[in-house]
């Protein structure tokens, strides 16, 4: 160790850029010192080369933060002394322009230049250090210095031993006498370093690097020379001895793996083989065919392809099943080995009997298939199911209906569908598709009153390009084409012109569609749903429309009853659609018995849509979240004529039952008009007690129907 002069040790100019923004001008006119060190968080942490800094701004111009930071150095590669430096820190202090010289409480107290340490050093190197001594021992490589005049100056002990010479014969003598002096001329002269040069002289063998040493100026000055010993006899003969333990685990390895390895060379001429031998496959014994051509084997028609052969004709990697004359089944698959020259050298065959395994797998895709099939059916089930249960009815005559969509389901016969408008014809034409073995299949619904006459057309059948006046460029594919393998669903059938009752006539008689432009039949497979509101028998009698397609449609008419025939199904809609619009509003409204009677002794002259936009209007525009018979009757009230209405029977009863029936009727119509017992009674003819007795008694049993109805949704 040697200590540092204190006179040496220069102060810290620093600056602390913390509240200093980066288009800040900044002064540093009055700093003397090389070396600017920058402060954040109170710590150094970079440093300004001022030479560097002057030379990177233009004369004149302001100094800005971002300019200090630009030209700025991390001081984390940078050295921190104490006073005293050991011969390691050298090492580091020689590769940066300054040493950081720290106090004992670890703040930095100033620093010194490179320049100072050196020149400190070699002042006390008389003293008890030798430098360039330590340093040439300490590197375990064998060095030899060069000056200008080619004479090595200086060396180290290590490249004595390697060159296993003496000082005497190596100090101040020409380094040609040595080492290779084309080489040596050779970096003096282009300053290039020459690496791994193998020279071997006498009794030595080395590796030798000739490296330039530059001046100032750029200019060869002289060569450090790096030797390296060459391995001895008795390492090499340990790498041969570990070639063969390499050899020997590679055997081992050979005989331990389940698949037959073979190992051929360019000429398909066998040079080893593994322990692993395919039973039945050769025909030969193996060891009889090393050195002999394999392919050979392949004209014998003991198997086919040979994966040999394919590796040679196609120089890649191949992989082939092969199979053997008593049915076998061998993957094969070989692997070229090429050579310096991108020829193939050697070929890796690797075999594996998968007779059992190909049986395994045909037998496994057939479960597969079988699995398959039995999930699509499982989620035909499921569907099916899921789909029945989201209809809604209690009716036995909705009982009946979706009886019947479930038997039709099962065929592809035309249905036509007939009943008041919004009685739910589309979602029993839904439940034929979804019930039945289309449901996989499109279904399209095209209503023949919505679309103008002149769309309608191109709509259904379709259209060529060019066909038209503002047709699309390409084309268009019609209802019937999207809808193949499908369902179509036709609805208000009536409203279709007669001149394409035609073409639909044909599509029903032949299953096949001319788009408009083209004379060239399309076989299409639909099932048409065909809907209506109207008579079409008296149509046909009025000759507005084609008796031939009516008989055509009608082969499965299908009635749905209006609301107002299936008085049952009034209750279990409502709560339904009041459900739907409670989870779609986050609301809790609820209908009270009374209001549940007033829905029921409704007609709903629009069924079902009616009931619904009803139960809407109610949600909407409710005050409170119980919904009395009082607020239900504001909005069934207009166009309803009570004077007009009659008692609805809606099939055969005991006569004593159906005078219940009315009875209940008359006496709920009167409370809901009247509003009291007492008006109601005057009204209906009979006494108040009378009236107030039944009417409590139709209540109560009202209220316990409404109950089980919840339950059960």
């Amino acid at each position: 160790m040697f200590a540092i002069a204190k006179e040496k040790i220069r102060p810290l100019i620093t600056i602390a850029i913390d509240e200093i923004e980066e288009d800040q001008h900044i002064e540093i006119m009055g700093i003397k010192e090389p070396f600017l060190f920058l402060i954040k968080q109170e710590k150094l942490f970079s440093y300004v080369n001022m030479n560097t800094l002057s030379q990177g701004i233009k004369e004149g111009s302001p100094l800005t933060l971002r300019d200090l930071l630009n030209h700025s150095k991390t001081i984390d590669s940078i050295c921190k002394l104490n006073e005293h430096i050991s011969l390691p820190v050298l090492f580091q202090i020689i590769g940066e322009p300054f040493a950081i010289i720290k106090e004992e409480d670890e703040k930095p107290a100033g620093y010194i230049r490179r320049e100072d340490i050196l020149a400190e050093l070699f002042k006390q190197e008389n003293q008890n250090i030798d430098l360039l001594k330590i340093i040439l021992t300490s590197i375990p490589m064998g060095i030899f210095v060069i000056d200008k005049e080619k004479r090595i100056i200086n060396y180290n002990d290590s490249g004595l031993k390697m060159m296993k010479a003496t000082a005497e014969k190596v100090m101040n003598v020409q380094a040609e006498c040595i080492f290779n002096g084309e080489h040596i001329n050779n970096v003096f002269e282009t300053g290039e370093t020459i690496l791994n040069q193998l020279q071997i002289r006498d009794e030595t063998g080395v590796l030798v690097d000739y490296s330039p040493i530059f001046n100032f100026e750029q200019i060869v000055e002289g060569i450090v020379i790096v030797v390296q010993d060459l391995p001895m006899v008795e390492e090499m003969a340990m790498e041969i001895e570990y070639i063969k333990d390499l050899n020997k685990d590679m055997n081992a390895i050979l005989s331990s793996i389940y698949d037959e390895i073979l190992v051929v060379n360019h000429k398909a001429e066998l040079i080893r083989f593994s322990d692993s031998v395919i039973p039945g496959f050769w025909d030969t014994d193996l060891k009889e065919s090393i050195g002999k051509n394999i392919l050979k084997l392949e004209e014998r028609a003991l198997f086919s392809p040979s994966v040999i052969r394919l590796v040679l004709e196609k120089k890649k990697r191949v992989s082939v099943v092969q199979e053997t004359r008593n049915g076998r089944k061998i993957l094969a698959v070989g692997n070229p080995v090429f050579n310096d020259k991108n020829e193939i050298d050697r070929i890796i065959v690797a075999s594996r009997d998968i007779t059992e395994t190909t049986r395994l797998k045909t037998e496994l895709k057939e479960m597969k298939k079988i699995s398959e099939q039995y999930k699509k059916e499982l989620d035909d089930f499921k569907n099916k199911d899921r789909f029945t249960k989201k209809l809604i009815y209690r009716s036995s005559k909705m009982e009946q209906i979706i009886n019947q969509a479930r038997k039709i389901a099962d065929f592809s016969s035309t249905v036509l569908l007939y009943g008041e408008s919004g009685v739910g014809k589309e979602v029993i034409a839904q439940a034929i598709h979804q019930l039945g073995s289309r449901s996989s299949k499109p279904f399209l619904k095209l209503n023949c009153g919505a679309i103008p006459e002149n769309l309608l057309e191109s709509e259904l059948f379709g259209y060529t390009k060019g066909s038209f006046t503002g047709a699309d460029k390409n084309g268009k594919e019609g209802y019937f084409k999207q809808a193949d393998k499908g369902v179509l669903f036709l609805d208000e059938i009536g409203e279709m012109p007669l001149h394409l009752q035609v073409k639909l006539l044909r599509v029903l008689q032949e299953q096949e569609v001319i788009p408009v432009g083209s004379t060239s039949p399309i076989k299409v497979d639909v099932q048409i749903i065909a809907a209506t509101n109207k008579r079409l028998e008296k149509m046909v009698e009025a000759g507005s429309f084609r008796e031939d397609l009516f008989y055509r449609l009608n082969v499965i008419p299908l009635h749905i009853p209006a609301l107002r025939e299936r008085v049952e199904d009034i209750s279990v809609l409502a709560f339904h659609f009041l459900q739907q619009l409670n989870y779609k509003y986050n609301k809790d409204f609820n209908l009270t018995p009374d209001a549940i009677n007033v829905l029921e002794f409704y007609s709903w002259p629009g069924n079902v849509r009616e009931l619904q936009n009803i139960i809407e209007r109610l949600v909407v525009s409710s005050e409170e979240q119980n919904i009395t018979s009082e607020f239900v009757s504001q909005f069934l009230s207009l166009g309803y004529d009570v004077k007009k209405s009659k008692p609805v029977i809606t099939r055969v009863m005991p006569l004593q039952e159906a005078m219940d029936h009315v009875e209940e009727q008359l006496i709920l119509l009167a409370m809901k008009q009247y509003k009291t017992t007492t008006k109601a009674a005057k009204a209906l003819g009979i006494s108040q007690s009378s009236v107030s007795r039944k009417y409590q008694k139709i209540v109560n049993e009202r209220s316990i129907n409404i109950n089980n109805t919840i339950s059960s949704i």
